[in-house]
This record gives C-alpha cells, structure tokens and sequence, in this order.
C-alpha cells in the first residue's frame, strides 16, 4: 500500500493510505486528536485511578504519536509507565524521518527519545527514560496474545468502515480480558455498533465530548 505524509489543521503530520481512502489521524489536527482522546481522555484520568505502575496498550504504533505524547507527559510523573503497541506494517523510515512532532510541540528535547522509539527493535521492551518502557509488537490484533493485563487500552485502530474485524464483541472481549478491573480504553469512534459491542464484552460504556470535528467519542471502563 502506498502511504504519503499529509499535514492536518494544526499543522502536525498524519499519513493517509490513498487506496484505502483513511488517515492515521484526523485531518482536523493530528496532535489535538491524539492529547484529546488517548491522554485527557485515557491516561490522566487512570492516573487517578492507579498510582504506581502503569501498563498501557495502544493498536496500533503508526506515527508513533500516542507513543510520544504519553512519554512526554510521563516525564513529569513518578509513575513508572509500560508501554506496549501493536504494529503489522510499520512505516517506511523515510516517512518517520519527516514527521514534525517535536517542532510542533515546541519540544527539540523529545527528539532523541521518538527516534529511538521509532529505531527500537520490535518484540522486546526497551528502556526509553528512567520510568518509560516501550514494546513494540509487530502483530495484528486479532493474531495478539496478551502477556500481562493493562491498565488503559488506546483502540486507535482505523474505522469500522475500514476494519469492520477490529470492531467486534469477540475483540472487546479479549481487551477486556487483558484489563486490570477499573481499566479504561478509550478510543475516538462512538457509533452505536460499537459501543453496543463494548457492553455485551462487558465494558461500562460513556460517550464523552470529542476532539475537534468530532462530537462524541466513548471511554469504555472495565468494572
């Protein structure tokens, strides 16, 4: 599949798959999406939850974003944090090369740490930061098996429309195996179809305000 590099409002990148017709973030500003949905939506709201270790499951790696965003918001917390995110089909290095994540964030600082994020080897944790531990796992989901249980869940796949099998109660059910009780996942999609999946696996499903060009998303909690 061809995949081109394309900046959304904000001015950040996203990469979009033209034969696919999806982008890997929402057009109307990938870093807003990604602070929005996955860490004021996910991780600061588990951090009440959980005050010590954190283990977190993202599907999937793409851009690294998720990735970066929850390391830069870690670096001021004692948490120590577990970070574990599926990837079938990484990005070609000349795309990762290109992406503009520091610069928008006014963070030159956070450079060394996303390249080293995105060079890592695959399917075993690396020590990023004192408190920062990265897997990434190059799998797909349904093929997944999960090794330990997880305290906040980023579902970042692409829509329903596109991968209709990642959206399914068989899927719900096996994340919400993989949860410590009290978990969260989070993730920017609120069609009924699949907030009636995440109940029947179990999950306590909420709609909540979406980011930008977005009214709803769903933070769905394991009890």
């Amino acid at each position: 599949m061809k995949r081109e590099l394309v900046p959304t409002t904000d001015g950040s990148h996203t990469v979009a798959i033209p034969e696919m017709q999806v982008t890997y973030h929402s057009h109307h500003g990938a870093i807003r999406e990604s602070m929005h949905v996955f860490i004021g939506a996910g991780l600061q709201p588990a951090l009440d939850i959980f005050s010590e270790e954190l283990s977190i499951l993202e599907m999937g790696w793409g851009t690294g974003l998720n990735g970066l965003l929850t390391f830069q918001y870690a670096t001021a917390l004692p948490n120590e944090i577990h970070y574990h995110s599926l990837e079938q089909y990484p990005l070609e290095p000349e795309i990762v090369a290109a992406l503009n994540y520091c610069d928008q964030l006014h963070a030159p600082e956070l450079q060394p740490a996303f390249e080293q994020m995105h060079a890592c080897a695959w399917n075993e944790e690396v020590k990023i930061s004192e408190r920062f531990f990265l897997q990434k796992i190059k799998t797909d989901l349904l093929s997944f098996q999960p090794a330990r249980r997880y305290h906040v869940i980023y579902f970042d796949a692409f829509a329903p429309t596109a991968q209709p099998e990642l959206w399914t109660q068989e899927v719900f059910e096996k994340l919400f195996a993989a949860m410590h009780p009290g978990g969260l996942l989070v993730t920017y999609c609120s069609k009924g179809v699949v907030r009636r999946a995440m109940q029947a696996a179990g999950f306590i499903v909420e709609k909540i305000p979406g980011p930008p060009g977005k009214r709803e998303m769903v933070r769905a909690a394991k009890p």
